[in-house]
């Protein structure tokens, strides 16, 4: 099975919800780059103030172990 076909599965509601957090993480991370400091501090909050790290991290492990299971 292709790479892309064993982790990407955008119909799936457990790879949105491991994609969102991921998705929210590199948005607050690089929040340097783009420089929207607002919309950054309410995305952190609506997360409870979790670190951007920990959130790709959860974000990662989450599609990994969608990836993992055959089905």
């Amino acid at each position: 099975m292709p790479f892309r076909q064993k982790y990407i599965k955008p119909a799936s509601l457990t790879w949105l919800a491991s994609a969102l957090p991921l998705g929210a993480g590199v948005f607050i991370a690089f929040e340097p780059v783009h420089h929207f400091t607002d919309w950054s501090k309410a995305l952190s909050l609506a997360f409870g103030g979790t670190s951007p790290y920990l959130l790709i991290n959860a974000g990662l492990i989450g599609i990994g172990l969608r990836g993992a299971i055959k089905a």
